[in-house]
């Protein structure tokens, strides 16, 4: 991935000798088939006042020795707001915004899955599964710290009180007291990767307000994604033309290395173009040399998409596309031995399911 014809976005050289420091759906719907509509989000509104509030989990920190294989029982990692994993010079932070019910069945949101995925599903995330086929689900962010602390953030969550996902997920988010808690100030960070636009990925990128909540970031998102919002669509007007305004969107076109140089043994963070679930998704590889994460984004949603790649999720914008991204990521990671950092199933690190069962070994 450290190909010299792929683009790059240049971080700030490292300080020092580069040593190691010491030591958050998806159930949103695609640009074109629109989470603004008013039917939507009064659907979105009532199912959660139905289903109630839901508390957030503990405010607790884990730091597991090993991604745990799909199907797993992992109670540590499941629990944790805060989950720090290593890969080779790369500190990874897994930041549980809030946890919550999807609106509406989970039968519903998947309608092509059949009780065998299901059955699969079931063991690779019982805790997706609550009563009355509800889908319990994580919203979760990933901060990757390189060394000399210089830091990016890899979506943003739900976001505050009157952020785009108030009508029906569980806000308050809680990503700037997680960042304040592991040592993370706003101004540290200096990337803000959004996999796609929206509401529940985009929520802390800006305040209500239309302030920049990282004020030295560049926030990095596809053109295509971009492009394929209307001009009174909600992500272009609460987060998109703010940021156009403070001068801190970067749009970039396919893959991309985030970062000037190649280093000897690996050492990149490189975006991915995984279209489908939106038409500008992307996903992330961080590559540590030796240790590789791939950060999903919405390329997958629920661990029944995990079990069964050709399962359907109702509210991708381009189905097949979505579909054979899903497959292409999975598969790479098989290759490779990647570990997979998922944004809404009930761990934030997986490894990648097989058709026997069986996950390769890392």
């Amino acid at each position: 991935m450290n190909d010299p014809t792929v683009p790059t976005v240049p971080f700030a050289e490292d300080p020092g000798t580069g040593t190691e420091p010491g030591t958050g759906v998806g159930p949103g719907v695609g640009p074109e088939t629109g989470p603004d509509r008013p039917g939507r989000r009064r659907m979105l509104r009532g199912a959660l006042a139905v289903a109630g509030a839901v508390a957030l989990r503990p405010l607790v920190s884990a730091t597991p020795a090993a991604a745990e294989p799909a199907g797993s029982a992992g109670p540590a990692a499941s629990a944790a707001a805060v989950v720090v994993r290593r890969f080779g010079r790369y500190e990874v932070l897994a930041l549980l915004d809030a946890h919550g019910p999807f609106p509406g069945t989970a039968q519903a949101a998947f309608p092509d899955a059949t009780a065998t995925d299901w059955e699969r599903a079931r063991r690779l995330d019982p805790a997706a599964f609550g009563p009355n086929d509800a889908w319990q689900l994580d919203f979760r962010c990933y901060a990757v710290r390189r060394p000399g602390g210089r830091v990016t953030l890899v979506d943003t969550g739900i976001g505050p009180v009157g952020s785009p996902a108030s009508g029906w997920a569980p806000v308050p988010g809680r990503l700037p007291a997680l960042l304040a808690r592991v040592g993370i100030a706003p101004a540290d960070v200096e990337t803000v990767v959004l996999t796609h636009l929206h509401e529940d990925h985009y929520g802390w990128s800006v305040t209500p307000e239309g302030v920049p909540v990282f004020p030295n970031a560049r926030y990095v998102v596809q053109h295509a994604e971009v492009a394929a919002l209307g001009p009174t669509r909600t992500a272009r007007t609460y987060v998109v033309e703010p940021l156009l305004r403070a001068g801190q969107l970067h749009e970039v076109d396919g893959h991309t290395v985030l970062g000037g140089r190649a280093r000897p043994g690996g050492g990149a963070i490189t975006l991915l173009p995984t279209p489908g679930h939106t038409p500008g998704h992307q996903s992330v590889l961080v590559d540590g040399g030796g240790d590789r994460l791939l950060l999903t984004g919405d390329v997958l949603v629920h661990a029944v998409q995990l079990a069964t790649p050709g399962v359907r999720y109702l509210f991708e914008a381009d189905p097949e596309t979505a579909r054979r991204s899903r497959e292409q990521l999975l598969g790479e990671a098989r290759r490779t031995g990647a570990v997979l950092g998922t944004a809404h199933l009930n761990r934030p690190f997986v490894r990648p399911w097989t058709p026997t069962g069986h996950t390769p070994p890392h």
